[in-house]
């Protein structure tokens, strides 16, 4: 009788996804985790590399170089390849030649029998996500991006920052486009209960017109990076493993990923970030936020953007 494992399979060991891998070894996430990339020196590698450090890592884990066959016994595939954002680009810029990447990739995933669910990060997110759920035939529920969870991250952070409050008592989303539409859900953001603006009534060293400046250091935070070290990786791989964390112990999380809408929030047929509740089977369910008129129409704006952008590749 074989023992029961969880086996996570990583495609793309580039920044991101070897930041990933580190970041899973250390915090002993998976019992097997599978390396693939076409840059197969790099690959074994890194393969080398963390199995020596497995001596200090909190529980067992093997760590191989593999192909697309280990897919077929893996619980959660997680999708890192593809091309990276170049500075001066968007992420909807990277729409065309990534989704002919990701199709090769997922064709042969499938061809291999994989039955679990499908973790998207690369970029544009939530496009690529709709694509992965468009060439696998998986059920949308099993088929998650990353979406907004490093956004809200980061809109935690600077407001802790900003109200000298541990970040990890603040409650406070980022929803939308994984890009430049996104935006804040100030009309339900709360540190300990107690509302942002009557943090900010309370005294008068905090005004509302920093909220403005704390969204856009969010929402142009990839730019900042990628001028000052070329690439994102740190955060996501921290906001991946907590994603995958989620759904290998059932977590029944509230995150803000990327999944499918069908009428939630008044839109159907788009993978956009919204919060939804994490399981071993996927997404059980979105979080349905009741927005004021302004984050509607901005909510709106950022489904529009991205149906427009995805047209022409995807529809």
């Amino acid at each position: 009788m074989k023992d029961f494992v969880n086996r996570v399979v990583l495609v793309g060991t580039g920044a991101v996804g070897s930041s990933y891998a580190f970041a899973l070894l250390n915090q002993g996430v998976t019992e097997e985790l599978v390396l693939i990339d076409l840059n197969v020196d790099k690959s074994e590698g890194d393969a080398m590399d963390l199995n020596h450090g497995l001596p200090f890592a909190p529980s067992r884990t093997k760590i191989w170089f593999g192909d697309y066959s280990d897919c077929k016994s893996a619980d959660i595939v997680v999708l890192t390849a593809g091309a990276n954002q170049r500075p001066g680009e968007t992420r909807l810029d990277l729409v065309e030649k990534n989704t002919k990447i990701m199709k090769s990739i997922v064709e042969e995933i499938m061809a291999n029998g994989f039955e679990g669910i499908f973790v998207v990060a690369s970029n544009p997110v939530d496009i690529l996500t709709y694509a992965v759920w468009k060439y696998s035939g998986m059920p949308k529920e099993r088929v998650i991006g990353s979406g907004t969870i490093l956004d809200t991250a980061r809109l935690r952070f600077l407001l802790g920052k900003y109200f000298d409050v541990d970040t990890r008592n603040i409650h406070a989303y980022i929803i939308g486009e994984h890009g430049d539409t996104e935006l804040p859900v100030w009309s339900h953001a709360d540190i300990a209960c107690v509302s942002i603006y009557n943090w900010i009534n309370q005294s008068e060293k905090f005004k509302r017109d920093d909220l403005d400046e704390i969204f856009m250091n969010v929402r142009d935070a990839a730019y900042h990076i990628i001028q000052r070290k070329g690439a994102t990786y740190y955060g996501i791989a921290m906001g991946l493993v907590r994603l995958t964390k989620a759904i290998l112990q059932n977590e029944h999380s509230v995150l803000t990923v990327s999944t499918y809408l069908n009428g939630e929030y008044g839109h159907k047929d788009i993978f956009i970030g919204v919060p939804a509740v994490v399981t071993r089977k996927g997404v059980r369910e979105i979080v349905e936020i009741k927005l004021d008129k302004e984050e509607k129409e901005k909510f709106n704006y950022s489904v529009e953007v991205l149906k427009k952008t995805m047209g022409p590749v995807l529809k």
